[in-house]
């Protein structure tokens, strides 16, 4: 199934999808939007795929990856080191461009890094701003580790954050993490928010997830900490929301409140 896009108005579907209506907005977006949607791809005993919300101007309000509610069912449980159950989520054919090349999901049965605090069932949900041919040449091996250990601009991380140089992940980045957030204050890990990096750049946004959050129907929305700058021109998220639609049996992780921002000129 290719991409499909149709509209929305009041957060109610106008068009069906081979024979389902579909897709419901992230809470509080405009009232009238179009929905871009990607080829879904198979998750457990269902799909996610992901979809781009626009506004009656055609600029992009959301980003967000929708699983099936059935998607949470099924999935692997073994552990296969750094590129366990990645699941490649291609961005809709059709709409705007947000900057986003494409989404890779990361289905974490044991966790990760550090232990105690993301070691625990979850998803790892990158927005790469990188293409998926740069992003197979991210690596850290010996000959390129200075440069993809080069620490980014200090414009380009948010307050607070800090950039772990243990946090390097092959075909990734490193990862800028709040170091303020409820897991590392002995709280359960339920939900975080993480910039990527490599070589001085943002390669990545990427909410993180608990399975037990999502199991759970949770529903939250959460400010997304901002930068002072970006690497690459596109729209960013001010908000990011984790929460489940009952109407439609369907999870949803977004970037949410979008706002375009030009990029700046950085080392490559």
């Amino acid at each position: 199934m290719g991409a499909e896009s149709f509209s929305l108005r009041g957060g109610v579907a106008a068009a069906v999808l081979a024979g389902s209506l579909l897709l419901s907005l992230p809470a509080g977006d405009a009232v009238a939007q179009t929905i871009h949607a990607g080829a879904p791809v198979a998750i457990g005993n269902g799909t996610g795929r992901v979809v781009v919300a626009a506004d009656a101007a055609g600029q992009p309000t959301s980003v967000s990856v929708v699983l099936s509610g059935d998607s949470l069912e099924g999935l692997p449980t073994g552990h296969d080191h750094q590129r366990l159950h990645e699941y490649v989520l291609p961005m809709p054919d059709s709409g705007p461009q947000t900057g986003y090349t494409h989404v890779g999901l990361d289905w974490m049965p044991q966790g990760h890094m550090p232990d105690g605090i993301y070691s625990v069932a979850h998803f790892d949900v990158h927005f790469y701003l990188v293409d998926e041919a740069e992003r197979d040449g991210l690596t850290f091996a010996e000959a390129h580790r200075a440069h993809a250990h080069a620490a980014p601009a200090p414009e380009l991380v948010p307050a607070g954050f800090v950039i772990p140089p243990d946090g390097a992940v092959e075909r990734m980045g490193l990862h800028g993490l709040d170091p303020s957030g409820p897991e590392f204050r002995g709280e359960p890990f339920r939900h975080a928010f993480i910039y990527g990096y490599y070589g001085g750049r943002q390669v990545f946004l990427e909410p993180m997830v608990s399975l037990d959050f999502l199991r759970e129907r949770g529903d939250v929305t959460l400010p997304v900490p901002q930068p002072a700058a970006f690497t690459e021109a596109g729209y960013y998220p001010t908000r990011y929301r984790i929460g489940y639609e009952p109407a439609r049996d369907e999870y949803r992780i977004s970037l949410a409140g979008l706002r375009q921002q030009p990029g700046v000129t950085a080392a490559r």
